[in-house]
Protein backbone atom coordinates (compact mmCIF):
# COMPACT_ATOMS: atom_id res chain seq x y z
CA UNK A 1 0.00 0.00 0.00
CA UNK A 2 1.57 3.26 -1.08
CA UNK A 3 0.42 6.78 -1.87
CA UNK A 4 -1.02 7.48 -5.33
CA UNK A 5 -1.02 10.96 -6.81
CA UNK A 6 -3.84 11.75 -9.21
CA UNK A 7 -3.98 14.05 -12.23
CA UNK A 8 -6.24 17.12 -12.17
CA UNK A 9 -8.15 17.78 -15.41
CA UNK A 10 -8.96 21.48 -15.88
CA UNK A 11 -12.05 21.23 -18.05
CA UNK A 12 -14.15 24.40 -18.36
CA UNK A 13 -17.19 22.90 -16.60
CA UNK A 14 -15.25 22.10 -13.44
CA UNK A 15 -15.54 23.60 -9.98
CA UNK A 16 -12.81 25.81 -8.52
CA UNK A 17 -13.97 24.87 -5.04
CA UNK A 18 -14.92 21.23 -4.48
CA UNK A 19 -11.69 19.28 -5.01
CA UNK A 20 -9.52 22.06 -3.58
CA UNK A 21 -11.69 22.31 -0.44
CA UNK A 22 -11.70 18.53 0.07
CA UNK A 23 -7.89 18.50 -0.13
CA UNK A 24 -7.55 21.55 2.14
CA UNK A 25 -5.94 23.66 -0.58
CA UNK A 26 -6.52 27.35 -1.26
CA UNK A 27 -10.06 28.11 -2.46
CA UNK A 28 -10.87 29.02 -5.15
CA UNK A 29 -8.32 27.14 -7.23
CA UNK A 30 -6.67 29.11 -10.03
CA UNK A 31 -8.43 27.05 -12.72
CA UNK A 32 -11.60 24.97 -12.90
CA UNK A 33 -10.84 21.50 -11.50
CA UNK A 34 -13.35 19.20 -13.18
CA UNK A 35 -11.85 15.80 -12.42
CA UNK A 36 -8.95 14.17 -10.66
CA UNK A 37 -7.99 10.86 -12.23
CA UNK A 38 -6.67 7.95 -10.18
CA UNK A 39 -5.67 5.10 -12.44
CA UNK A 40 -3.37 3.90 -15.20
CA UNK A 41 -5.11 5.12 -18.37
CA UNK A 42 -2.51 6.27 -20.88
CA UNK A 43 -4.14 9.72 -21.18
CA UNK A 44 -3.25 10.66 -17.59
CA UNK A 45 -1.64 7.93 -15.46
CA UNK A 46 -1.33 8.52 -11.73
CA UNK A 47 2.06 8.40 -10.01
CA UNK A 48 3.01 6.11 -7.14
CA UNK A 49 4.73 7.48 -4.04
CA UNK A 50 8.01 5.92 -5.21
CA UNK A 51 7.88 8.08 -8.36
CA UNK A 52 6.79 5.48 -10.90
CA UNK A 53 3.83 6.15 -13.20
CA UNK A 54 1.20 3.55 -12.34
CA UNK A 55 0.89 2.30 -15.93
CA UNK A 56 4.66 1.75 -16.13
CA UNK A 57 4.71 -0.02 -12.76
CA UNK A 58 1.96 -2.40 -13.90
CA UNK A 59 3.69 -3.03 -17.22
CA UNK A 60 6.90 -4.01 -15.39
CA UNK A 61 5.14 -6.71 -13.33
CA UNK A 62 1.54 -7.26 -14.49
CA UNK A 63 0.82 -10.42 -12.51
CA UNK A 64 2.40 -9.06 -9.34
CA UNK A 65 0.65 -5.69 -9.50
CA UNK A 66 -2.76 -6.90 -10.65
CA UNK A 67 -2.96 -10.35 -9.13
CA UNK A 68 -3.40 -13.59 -11.04
CA UNK A 69 -7.16 -13.44 -11.56
CA UNK A 70 -7.29 -9.83 -12.75
CA UNK A 71 -4.27 -10.40 -14.99
CA UNK A 72 -5.88 -13.43 -16.61
CA UNK A 73 -9.22 -11.66 -17.05
CA UNK A 74 -8.12 -8.21 -18.25
CA UNK A 75 -4.55 -8.64 -19.43
CA UNK A 76 -1.68 -6.39 -18.33
CA UNK A 77 -3.79 -3.32 -17.50
CA UNK A 78 -5.75 -1.86 -14.60
CA UNK A 79 -9.38 -2.49 -15.62
CA UNK A 80 -10.93 0.55 -13.91
CA UNK A 81 -10.44 4.30 -13.60
CA UNK A 82 -11.43 6.17 -10.43
CA UNK A 83 -12.18 9.89 -10.39
CA UNK A 84 -13.24 12.76 -8.23
CA UNK A 85 -15.75 14.66 -10.38
CA UNK A 86 -16.74 18.26 -9.58
CA UNK A 87 -19.26 19.86 -11.94
CA UNK A 88 -20.01 23.56 -11.56
CA UNK A 89 -21.58 23.66 -15.03
CA UNK A 90 -23.27 20.97 -17.17
CA UNK A 91 -21.12 18.36 -18.85
CA UNK A 92 -21.69 17.55 -22.50
CA UNK A 93 -24.62 15.43 -23.62
CA UNK A 94 -22.86 12.13 -24.19
CA UNK A 95 -22.84 8.36 -24.38
CA UNK A 96 -20.11 5.73 -24.35
CA UNK A 97 -19.56 2.69 -26.59
CA UNK A 98 -19.86 -0.96 -25.66
CA UNK A 99 -16.84 -3.25 -26.00
CA UNK A 100 -17.58 -4.31 -29.58
CA UNK A 101 -18.20 -0.73 -30.75
CA UNK A 102 -15.08 0.56 -29.01
CA UNK A 103 -12.83 -2.11 -30.48
CA UNK A 104 -14.10 -1.72 -34.05
CA UNK A 105 -14.16 2.08 -33.83
CA UNK A 106 -10.63 2.28 -32.49
CA UNK A 107 -9.32 -0.11 -35.11
CA UNK A 108 -11.08 1.83 -37.86
CA UNK A 109 -9.68 5.19 -36.76
CA UNK A 110 -6.19 3.75 -36.33
CA UNK A 111 -6.35 2.25 -39.84
CA UNK A 112 -7.52 5.50 -41.41
CA UNK A 113 -4.94 7.47 -39.47
CA UNK A 114 -7.25 10.04 -37.89
CA UNK A 115 -5.44 12.66 -35.85
CA UNK A 116 -5.82 12.12 -32.09
CA UNK A 117 -7.63 15.45 -31.66
CA UNK A 118 -10.43 14.26 -33.96
CA UNK A 119 -10.81 10.71 -32.69
CA UNK A 120 -13.94 9.40 -31.06
CA UNK A 121 -12.14 6.27 -29.88
CA UNK A 122 -8.90 7.04 -28.05
CA UNK A 123 -8.73 3.43 -26.80
CA UNK A 124 -10.42 0.11 -27.57
CA UNK A 125 -12.35 -0.35 -24.32
CA UNK A 126 -15.98 0.07 -23.33
CA UNK A 127 -16.93 2.70 -20.76
CA UNK A 128 -19.79 1.85 -18.44
CA UNK A 129 -19.60 4.13 -15.41
CA UNK A 130 -21.05 4.79 -11.97
CA UNK A 131 -21.14 7.97 -9.91
CA UNK A 132 -21.70 8.18 -6.14
CA UNK A 133 -22.71 11.61 -4.86
CA UNK A 134 -20.66 13.34 -2.17
CA UNK A 135 -22.95 16.39 -2.28
CA UNK A 136 -26.41 16.87 -3.74
CA UNK A 137 -25.90 16.00 -7.40
CA UNK A 138 -28.16 16.91 -10.31
CA UNK A 139 -28.01 14.82 -13.48
CA UNK A 140 -29.87 13.78 -16.64
CA UNK A 141 -29.53 10.02 -17.10
CA UNK A 142 -31.07 7.76 -19.71
CA UNK A 143 -34.23 8.19 -21.77
CA UNK A 144 -37.58 8.64 -20.08
CA UNK A 145 -40.70 6.76 -21.02
CA UNK A 146 -41.59 8.45 -24.34
CA UNK A 147 -45.26 8.81 -23.42
CA UNK A 148 -44.40 10.60 -20.20
CA UNK A 149 -42.00 12.84 -22.08
CA UNK A 150 -44.69 13.60 -24.66
CA UNK A 151 -47.17 14.62 -21.95
CA UNK A 152 -44.68 16.98 -20.31
CA UNK A 153 -43.70 18.49 -23.66
CA UNK A 154 -47.35 19.13 -24.50
CA UNK A 155 -47.77 20.80 -21.10
CA UNK A 156 -45.23 23.43 -22.16
CA UNK A 157 -47.71 24.63 -24.78
CA UNK A 158 -45.06 25.38 -27.43
CA UNK A 159 -46.57 24.89 -30.92
CA UNK A 160 -43.20 24.06 -32.47
CA UNK A 161 -42.91 21.03 -30.15
CA UNK A 162 -46.26 19.49 -31.04
CA UNK A 163 -44.65 17.39 -33.76
CA UNK A 164 -42.08 16.07 -31.27
CA UNK A 165 -44.82 14.98 -28.89
CA UNK A 166 -46.63 13.22 -31.73
CA UNK A 167 -43.44 11.39 -32.73
CA UNK A 168 -42.92 10.19 -29.17
CA UNK A 169 -46.49 8.83 -29.07
CA UNK A 170 -45.92 6.89 -32.29
CA UNK A 171 -44.79 3.38 -31.32
CA UNK A 172 -43.05 2.86 -34.66
CA UNK A 173 -41.15 6.14 -34.51
CA UNK A 174 -40.67 7.06 -30.86
CA UNK A 175 -37.22 7.88 -29.55
CA UNK A 176 -35.42 6.41 -32.58
CA UNK A 177 -36.89 9.16 -34.72
CA UNK A 178 -37.29 11.93 -32.16
CA UNK A 179 -33.61 12.06 -31.14
CA UNK A 180 -32.07 12.35 -34.65
CA UNK A 181 -34.81 14.81 -35.62
CA UNK A 182 -33.88 17.09 -32.75
CA UNK A 183 -30.12 16.76 -33.20
CA UNK A 184 -30.56 17.58 -36.89
CA UNK A 185 -32.28 20.93 -36.29
CA UNK A 186 -30.57 24.07 -37.59
CA UNK A 187 -29.18 26.40 -34.93
CA UNK A 188 -31.41 29.34 -35.82
CA UNK A 189 -34.51 27.15 -35.68
CA UNK A 190 -33.34 25.73 -32.37
CA UNK A 191 -32.89 29.15 -30.83
CA UNK A 192 -36.53 30.12 -31.33
CA UNK A 193 -37.87 26.81 -30.01
CA UNK A 194 -35.52 26.76 -27.01
CA UNK A 195 -36.46 30.33 -26.10
CA UNK A 196 -40.17 29.51 -26.16
CA UNK A 197 -39.71 26.27 -24.22
CA UNK A 198 -37.55 27.94 -21.57
CA UNK A 199 -40.10 30.72 -21.06
CA UNK A 200 -42.85 28.14 -20.61
CA UNK A 201 -40.69 26.00 -18.28
CA UNK A 202 -39.86 29.01 -16.07
CA UNK A 203 -43.54 29.25 -15.14
CA UNK A 204 -43.83 25.60 -14.05
CA UNK A 205 -41.62 25.89 -10.92
CA UNK A 206 -40.23 22.32 -11.21
CA UNK A 207 -36.67 21.02 -10.99
CA UNK A 208 -36.88 19.73 -14.56
CA UNK A 209 -38.09 23.12 -15.71
CA UNK A 210 -35.23 24.82 -13.88
CA UNK A 211 -32.78 22.51 -15.67
CA UNK A 212 -34.24 23.52 -19.04
CA UNK A 213 -34.03 27.22 -18.19
CA UNK A 214 -30.42 26.85 -17.06
CA UNK A 215 -29.38 24.88 -20.15
CA UNK A 216 -31.12 27.39 -22.43
CA UNK A 217 -29.21 30.22 -20.79
CA UNK A 218 -25.86 28.50 -21.41
CA UNK A 219 -26.67 26.96 -24.81
CA UNK A 220 -29.41 29.10 -26.42
CA UNK A 221 -29.19 27.47 -29.86
CA UNK A 222 -27.96 23.95 -29.02
CA UNK A 223 -30.24 21.03 -30.03
CA UNK A 224 -29.05 19.18 -26.93
CA UNK A 225 -31.23 21.48 -24.83
CA UNK A 226 -34.30 20.05 -26.55
CA UNK A 227 -33.00 16.49 -26.25
CA UNK A 228 -32.87 17.07 -22.48
CA UNK A 229 -36.69 16.97 -22.55
CA UNK A 230 -36.43 13.25 -23.31
CA UNK A 231 -34.16 12.31 -20.39
CA UNK A 232 -34.66 11.37 -16.74
CA UNK A 233 -33.80 14.33 -14.51
CA UNK A 234 -32.67 13.19 -11.06
CA UNK A 235 -31.17 14.56 -7.87
CA UNK A 236 -28.81 12.27 -5.98
CA UNK A 237 -28.34 12.80 -2.28
CA UNK A 238 -24.93 12.06 -0.70
CA UNK A 239 -24.35 8.31 -0.73
CA UNK A 240 -26.73 7.66 -3.63
CA UNK A 241 -25.42 6.34 -6.96
CA UNK A 242 -26.30 6.25 -10.62
CA UNK A 243 -25.02 3.61 -13.05
CA UNK A 244 -24.78 4.37 -16.77
CA UNK A 245 -24.35 1.32 -19.01
CA UNK A 246 -22.71 1.77 -22.39
CA UNK A 247 -25.00 3.45 -24.90
CA UNK A 248 -27.07 5.46 -22.43
CA UNK A 249 -27.37 9.18 -23.11
CA UNK A 250 -26.61 11.37 -20.11
CA UNK A 251 -25.23 14.66 -18.85
CA UNK A 252 -24.19 15.56 -15.32
CA UNK A 253 -25.38 19.05 -14.41
CA UNK A 254 -24.03 20.07 -11.03
CA UNK A 255 -22.46 18.50 -7.96
CA UNK A 256 -19.48 16.64 -6.51
CA UNK A 257 -18.99 12.90 -6.49
CA UNK A 258 -16.77 9.84 -6.81
CA UNK A 259 -16.94 8.28 -10.27
CA UNK A 260 -15.67 4.89 -11.36
CA UNK A 261 -15.66 3.40 -14.85
CA UNK A 262 -14.02 0.84 -17.05
CA UNK A 263 -10.56 2.10 -17.98
CA UNK A 264 -11.55 4.12 -21.03
CA UNK A 265 -11.85 7.71 -22.21
CA UNK A 266 -14.17 7.07 -25.18
CA UNK A 267 -16.86 9.75 -25.33
CA UNK A 268 -19.43 10.38 -28.09
CA UNK A 269 -20.87 13.88 -27.69
CA UNK A 270 -24.16 15.21 -29.04
CA UNK A 271 -24.32 18.74 -27.65
CA UNK A 272 -24.07 21.06 -24.63
CA UNK A 273 -20.38 21.54 -25.25
CA UNK A 274 -17.77 23.48 -27.17
CA UNK A 275 -15.87 20.25 -27.77
CA UNK A 276 -16.16 18.12 -30.88
CA UNK A 277 -19.65 16.75 -31.57
CA UNK A 278 -20.22 13.72 -33.81
CA UNK A 279 -23.97 13.17 -34.06
CA UNK A 280 -23.87 10.26 -36.57
CA UNK A 281 -21.45 8.26 -34.41
CA UNK A 282 -23.39 9.08 -31.26
CA UNK A 283 -26.61 7.82 -32.85
CA UNK A 284 -24.81 4.65 -33.88
CA UNK A 285 -23.94 3.73 -30.28
CA UNK A 286 -27.10 4.95 -28.52
CA UNK A 287 -29.39 2.59 -26.66
CA UNK A 288 -32.93 3.93 -27.21
CA UNK A 289 -34.55 1.82 -24.49
CA UNK A 290 -36.21 3.89 -21.79
CA UNK A 291 -34.70 3.68 -18.30
CA UNK A 292 -37.26 3.66 -15.50
CA UNK A 293 -34.90 4.74 -12.72
CA UNK A 294 -31.17 5.16 -13.29
CA UNK A 295 -30.35 5.07 -9.58
CA UNK A 296 -28.48 1.99 -8.39
CA UNK A 297 -29.70 0.39 -5.17
CA UNK A 298 -26.90 -0.19 -2.63
CA UNK A 299 -26.13 -3.24 -0.56
CA UNK A 300 -25.06 -2.50 3.01
CA UNK A 301 -22.99 -4.84 5.15
CA UNK A 302 -22.51 -2.95 8.39
CA UNK A 303 -20.24 0.03 7.66
CA UNK A 304 -19.47 -1.13 4.10
CA UNK A 305 -21.76 -0.13 1.23
CA UNK A 306 -21.45 -1.48 -2.33
CA UNK A 307 -23.46 -0.85 -5.48
CA UNK A 308 -23.89 -3.99 -7.62
CA UNK A 309 -23.27 -3.49 -11.34
CA UNK A 310 -23.59 -6.04 -14.17
CA UNK A 311 -19.93 -5.90 -15.23
CA UNK A 312 -16.68 -7.13 -13.67
CA UNK A 313 -14.37 -4.23 -14.63
CA UNK A 314 -15.00 -2.43 -11.37
CA UNK A 315 -16.51 -2.59 -7.93
CA UNK A 316 -16.83 0.35 -5.54
CA UNK A 317 -17.12 0.16 -1.75
CA UNK A 318 -17.86 3.05 0.60
CA UNK A 319 -16.57 2.46 4.13
CA UNK A 320 -17.65 4.44 7.21
CA UNK A 321 -14.88 4.27 9.80
CA UNK A 322 -15.66 5.03 13.44
CA UNK A 323 -12.40 4.11 15.17
CA UNK A 324 -12.36 0.32 15.07
CA UNK A 325 -10.10 -1.21 12.37
CA UNK A 326 -11.94 -3.01 9.58
CA UNK A 327 -10.55 -5.82 7.44
CA UNK A 328 -12.02 -5.81 3.93
CA UNK A 329 -11.38 -8.70 1.57
CA UNK A 330 -10.66 -7.23 -1.85
CA UNK A 331 -9.88 -9.31 -4.92
CA UNK A 332 -7.37 -7.86 -7.36
CA UNK A 333 -5.75 -4.42 -7.53
CA UNK A 334 -7.37 -1.65 -5.56
CA UNK A 335 -7.27 2.13 -5.17
CA UNK A 336 -8.36 3.67 -1.85
CA UNK A 337 -9.38 7.32 -1.56
CA UNK A 338 -10.40 9.23 1.54
CA UNK A 339 -13.33 11.65 1.27
CA UNK A 340 -13.41 12.80 4.88
CA UNK A 341 -11.74 12.47 8.27
CA UNK A 342 -8.40 10.85 9.02
CA UNK A 343 -7.94 7.27 7.88
CA UNK A 344 -5.11 4.80 7.41
CA UNK A 345 -5.13 1.98 4.89
CA UNK A 346 -2.82 -1.03 5.04
CA UNK A 347 -2.13 -4.35 3.35
CA UNK A 348 0.41 -7.04 4.13
CA UNK A 349 3.14 -4.96 2.47
CA UNK A 350 2.71 -1.56 4.16
CA UNK A 351 0.37 1.22 5.29
CA UNK A 352 -0.48 4.77 4.24
CA UNK A 353 -2.25 7.58 6.11
CA UNK A 354 -4.78 9.40 3.91
CA UNK A 355 -5.98 12.95 4.36
CA UNK A 356 -9.25 13.82 2.58
CA UNK A 357 -8.90 13.74 -1.18
CA UNK A 358 -5.75 11.62 -1.09
CA UNK A 359 -5.39 8.11 -2.50
CA UNK A 360 -3.29 4.94 -2.25
CA UNK A 361 -2.71 1.93 -4.48
CA UNK A 362 -2.44 -1.67 -3.32
CA UNK A 363 -1.38 -4.55 -5.54
CA UNK A 364 -3.64 -7.49 -6.23
CA UNK A 365 -1.21 -9.80 -4.43
CA UNK A 366 -1.07 -7.74 -1.23
CA UNK A 367 -3.86 -9.38 0.78
CA UNK A 368 -6.94 -7.73 2.31
CA UNK A 369 -7.27 -4.01 3.02
CA UNK A 370 -7.19 -3.02 6.69
CA UNK A 371 -8.76 0.41 7.23
CA UNK A 372 -8.62 2.34 10.49
CA UNK A 373 -9.33 5.80 11.84
CA UNK A 374 -12.47 7.92 11.65
CA UNK A 375 -13.87 9.09 8.32
CA UNK A 376 -15.14 8.03 4.94
CA UNK A 377 -13.18 5.84 2.54
CA UNK A 378 -13.89 4.57 -0.96
CA UNK A 379 -12.20 1.41 -2.24
CA UNK A 380 -12.18 0.78 -6.00
CA UNK A 381 -11.32 -2.65 -7.30
CA UNK A 382 -12.03 -5.06 -10.13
Amino acid sequence: MQGLYGVIRNYAWGSQIDIARLQDREVPADLPEAEEWFGAHHSAPSTLHDGRPLDAAIASDPAGMLGERAHERFGPKLPFLLKLLAAAKPLSLQAHPNARQAHSGHQREMRIGIDMAYRNYVDDNHKPEMLVALTEFRAMCGFRDPLEAAADIEALGVPELEGLAATLRDKKAGLRKAVPDLLGLARDECRAIIDAAAKAASELATDDGADLVSLARSYPDDPGVLVSLLLNHITLQPGEAVYMPAGNLHAYLHGFGVEIMAASDNVLRGGLTNKRVDVPELLRVLDFQAMADPRTAPEDDGPVRTWPVPIDDFRLRRVELTGEPLTIDVDGPRICISTGGKVTVADDQGSTALAPGRAAFSAGTAGPVVASGEGELFIASA
